[in-house]
């Protein structure tokens, strides 16, 4: 049976290709006579559009009777008589387009008849509603503008499949409609985060995107070559090391949006390229950091949730209202294993336990903070749902981080979680310059152990805190997860246009 289906399955696919090859040559066929005949689409150059499909919905008793201008994609058509209707289809959404033989003469209608779908049209007329009371643009004149020499997909056939939504985004932009709003969400999330953080009066920088060591995140890094230079240079995992040169330099408020890349796994949650936002300020310290997180957060989903803070995503309510919850790394292990770390005194003591627990990835060269991270990522990272700061981190694994006043072997740090995902990282950061000195070695100790994601030595970093820094505290949000939290889309590559796809 299975053989049957697979034979049927071919011939189905073989049929369907052909007759897109079809359809292909007719529009071929069809552009070639316009062009023969003086009238090439593809030879318009401006059309003076006066206004949007939803902007006349929304003003209709002000816009009645009045002639507009629009332009978009022909999506639909009815009717084949002396009078027929089509939808137009701009960025804004849908119009409706009345069409009849006696305002356009019965050759110009005819080549309105003749009109593919997905070709580019600008359409002039008076709007008006239908007897059925559709908002409607009365065709008197029309220009089309660009040929569409391929079939649409059809929307509840042909574009569902996510790897040829995700190839083919311009496909699913124009046959799902819901897609191009995930997108406009996205940009008015971005917006409101750079409107917060410069009410706040902080200033936008951009930094390197090619470096010399691919510092301030544990991380594996893309690597590219300079062909002038000789050199070989990563491509950016994090631009913290930039950002905090630049509080040295008096700076005080400084942001960035802008990618990151890390070659490391896909999943649901991570692309190869990704959207940060990271803020530093002079003169405040964690706290400061959670305070500028909630507000940043709560902008950006007030923005597109019509002013809540409470939202749904897969099916589970969540609450965005400040406070946060907050509870140190040590606690929330101790509460969701029952393992207490602050019981613990040496390393081995620590592997072993978490050897007993079942962890995987547990190496002898590894410290009591890295084996607490582990029982965090197992134990505790999956019943955070409701928005939680995780206070505290080890030394070990936090080596750009402040060290905890009265509290050895810890730092001030947290990170964001939400529905079992890290939405935030950030640090009191680390001003000391000889003990950013060891910590880099530390961390390169780490890396000849066989870490190849500790952080690399960056000396020149290190010079530059030498001159002085002030108390600082750094913030990185993931603008790429948040998105996806704030428009329920469970997948990062629902949230970007164009992901990372293996070729086929």
């Amino acid at each position: 049976m299975t053989e049957v289906l697979d034979t049927a399955d071919n011939i189905s696919t073989a049929e369907s290709e052909e007759k897109a090859s079809e359809q292909v040559q007719i529009r071929i066929d069809k552009l070639a006579a316009l062009q023969t005949a003086g009238m090439d689409p593809f030879a318009e150059t401006t059309y003076d559009v006066t206004r949007h499909a939803a902007e006349i919905a929304e003003n209709f008793e002000e816009l009645e009777g009045t002639k507009v201008r629009v332009a978009g994609r022909f999506m639909a058509k009815r009717g084949m008589g002396k009078v027929s209707f089509a939808d137009l289809q701009d960025r804004s959404g849908r119009i409706q387009i009345f069409t009849k033989i006696d305002l356009l003469g019965e050759a110009e209608y005819q080549k309105w008849l003749d009109l593919d779908l997905g070709d580019i049209v600008g359409v002039e007329g008076e709007v008006f509603r239908t007897k059925k009371g559709e908002v409607s643009v009365r065709n008197s004149n029309y220009t089309l503008l660009a040929k569409s020499l391929r079939p649409l997909p059809e929307k509840f056939h042909g574009l569902k499949d996510t790897d040829t939504r995700y190839r083919k985004r311009y496909l699913d932009l124009i046959v799902n409609p819901e897609v191009k709003e995930t997108f406009e969400k996205r940009s008015r999330i971005i917006r409101a985060i750079r409107k917060e953080l410069e009410e706040r009066n902080f200033l936008e920088v951009e930094t390197p995107i090619l470096n010399l060591i691919a510092g301030g995140a544990a991380a594996r890094p893309f690597v590219t070559h300079h062909n002038t230079l000789d050199l070989d240079l990563f491509m950016r995992i994090s631009p913290e090391l930039y950002l905090k040169r630049l509080i040295v330099g008096g700076m005080e408020r400084v942001f960035e949006i802008g990618r990151n890349f890390r070659n490391e796994g896909m999943s649901v949650r991570h692309n190869p390229e990704f959207t940060m936002m990271e803020a530093y300020q002079a003169y405040t310290d964690y706290h400061g950091m959670m305070e500028l997180t909630e507000a940043l957060i709560v902008e950006a989903c007030k923005d597109i949730n019509e002013g809540n803070t409470v939202i749904e995503f897969q099916g589970t309510k969540i609450d965005l209202t400040p406070p946060f919850a907050r509870i140190t790394m040590s606690d929330a292990v101790a509460k969701y294993s029952g393992v207490d770390f602050s019981a613990i005194d040496d390393a081995e003591t620590a592997r072993k336990i978490g050897r007993e627990r079942g962890l995987e990835g547990i190496e002898n060269h590894m410290g009591i903070g890295d084996v607490l991270e582990l029982f965090f990522d197992a134990f505790v990272e999956p019943e955070l749902i409701q928005p939680t700061f995780i206070l505290d981190y080890p030394i070990e694994i936090s080596p750009l981080t402040k060290k905890k006043t009265g509290k050895p072997g810890l730092t001030e740090r947290f990170e964001l979680f939400i529905y079992g995902s890290e939405f935030g990282n950030a640090y009191s950061e680390l001003n000391d310059p000889l003990d950013q000195a060891e910590r880099f070695r530390a961390q390169m100790d780490k890396r000849a152990a066989g870490d190849d994601e500790a952080h690399v030595q960056d000396d020149d970093f290190v010079e530059a805190l030498s001159y002085g820094m002030p108390p600082t505290g750094g913030l990185g949000i993931g603008i790429d997860r948040l998105v996806m939290l704030l428009t329920d889309n469970p997948s990062i590559r629902d949230v970007l246009l164009f992901p990372t796809m293996k070729p086929l």
